[in-house]
């Protein structure tokens, strides 16, 4: 009896073991991560899907004559003419368009997680990294006028994607302010929201300050003046209507948005051509340094971020609020997720190419050329425009309800 006891115990022992192990695999956070559909894992494969697109856009810029010489041989290439450098770029960015826009169809309005397009949107990997290839693929076969035909279309989805982004932008920093206001964190975060307004103050003085040391080394630099003082204006007229008297938004989002502009009207400069006497800190090389390259490096990556970030806020753009959501919802808008991507890939092209197809860009550069300054220079006036209306908004909308007769 003893001996067949310590027979069976060893297999006792292990089969208890592999309960134990299953009961902790299915409690932990690693079975919601890792077993079955899971959407926050998604969002994740499918912003790495993009950042390969972007470096494919990009290699097929810059190295395509070199690495992808098999490309003379396609019909419509005309010798890899048109299949290379900016229509290269174009063609790319056209697959990745049509890969998230198939997406967007397939998944527009899934609200449960029960919902079968749930599992589509969070599984069957294989199935869409094969579509993947196929969209990246098809583009290379298609006429060239076709191709310069998107290549203006994107222009509109690239603004698309910015005033999203912009709008999201603004909506952060508006429920950051809101709730910094809140009765439950107002005295509590009292001393730190004063440190991060003046923080975000001195930044943005500072960095208009630099700005006219670095781009106006002479008073002939007139366009240069121009933009970085009308950028301090706008920040002078954000703080003033946000300090009017039936405002009162406090001082940390007119702060924030005053960083948010400045960046804009120096990334907005920094994207002059290289020529540009004006341009101090821009120097034209024949080959990239490392400066350039990490610069590049951080520019694809601020990409894929942004597209990424704004992907997934999608309650700031609707319209209607919904009632309290339930453990079955799903975490964001599937819908708007990919056609924020399928923006993207316009946003990613334009950016390659200067935002003009006809432009030919040196290695290792992004978003240069003057349509890259006018659009950014314009993409700040519209911010500040868009916050300011939204400040004043309430107050035109209220005078005009206690204007209509009862």
């Amino acid at each position: 009896m003893t001996n067949t006891a310590m027979e069976e115990d060893p297999h006792s022992n292990v089969s208890s073991s592999r309960d134990r192990y299953a009961e902790f695999m299915k409690d932990s956070c690693c079975a919601r991560y890792f077993l079955g559909p899971n959407p926050s894992i998604a969002r994740f494969v499918y912003a790495l899907i993009f950042l390969v697109t972007c470096l494919l856009a990009w290699t097929v810029r810059d190295y395509g004559r070199n690495a992808l010489s098999e490309l003379e041989r396609l019909k419509g290439c005309h010798g890899a003419r048109y299949c290379l450098g900016a229509e290269g770029v174009l063609r790319v960015s056209f697959g990745c368009f049509l890969f998230f826009f198939v997406m967007f169809l397939s998944t527009m309005g899934t609200k449960k997680l029960e919902d079968s397009r749930n599992l589509w949107h969070s599984e069957w990997w294989p199935a869409k990294i094969i579509i993947w290839i196929v969209f990246m693929v098809v583009p290379f076969f298609i006429p060239s006028a076709f191709i310069q035909l998107y290549g203006k279309f994107a222009h509109f989805g690239a603004g698309a994607f910015l005033m999203i982004q912009l709008i999201s932008v603004i909506s952060f920093i508006t429920w950051l302010n809101d709730c910094c206001q809140s009765e439950k964190y107002a005295k509590r975060c009292q001393y730190q929201v004063m440190v991060l307004s003046a923080t975000a103050y001195v930044s943005s003085i500072s960095g208009i300050i630099l700005m006219y040391i670095w781009y106006v080394p002479s008073l002939s630099c007139s366009l240069n003046i121009l933009f970085i003082t009308l950028t301090l204006v706008l920040l002078q007229l954000m703080i003033l209507t946000s300090m009017h008297a039936k405002v009162k938004v406090g001082f940390l989002a007119p702060g924030l948005m005053g960083m948010y502009v400045v960046y804009l009207c120096w990334s907005a400069i920094r994207s002059e051509p290289q020529t540009e006497i004006c341009n101090k800190k821009t120097e034209v090389v024949t080959s990239a340094d490392w400066l350039t390259i990490v610069s590049f490096v951080i520019a694809v990556l601020a990409i894929v971020i942004a597209t990424f970030s704004t992907g997934i806020d999608s309650k700031c753009f609707q319209f209607k609020k919904t009632e309290a959501e339930s453990e079955d919802d799903v975490p964001y808008g599937y819908g708007f997720f990919h056609f924020v991507f399928a923006m993207g890939a316009m946003y990613f092209a334009m950016l390659f190419v200067g935002w003009n197809a006809q432009n030919t860009m040196q290695k290792w550069t992004i978003d240069v050329g003057w349509a890259s300054t006018w659009v950014r220079i314009v993409n700040e006036w519209v911010a500040t425009l868009v916050y300011i209306w939204m400040l004043v908004a309430p107050l035109v909308w209220k005078s005009r309800r206690q204007a209509d007769p009862v």
